[in-house]
């Protein structure tokens, strides 16, 4: 009684499903959506080529950018460390004023 069961739901080799069997038409609309997905690519691989040429460029003008923000920083830091040491040489020849004043009393 299974064996009769098992043969008839086993599907037989001449057998084939019409969904599957490519048509004409489907091939031609498959083929037209690969070739729209093929154009759709390439625009966009010229649009990422466009933005990487566009970041070449704006990378050089920020390494421009930061070589003079460097020079700034460097100018900057040796106005202040002069100011500093003359402050420091100031503030140390006034407190030693003070103290030979005092000794001096």
């Amino acid at each position: 009684m299974s064996t009769s069961n098992s043969t008839s739901r086993t599907p037989s080799a001449s057998r084939t499903r019409l969904s599957t069997v490519p048509t004409s038409a489907t091939k031609s609309r498959q083929l037209s959506h690969l070739h729209s997905q093929l154009a759709q690519l390439t625009a966009h691989m010229a649009d990422l080529e466009n933005l990487l040429r566009m970041t070449a460029v704006q990378a050089e003008g920020m390494r421009g950018l930061g070589g003079y923000a460097g020079g700034m920083f460097m100018a900057a830091s040796k106005v202040l460390g002069e100011e500093t040491v003359s402050g420091a040489g100031v503030a140390g020849a006034s407190s030693q004023n003070s103290a030979s004043k005092a000794a001096e009393k």
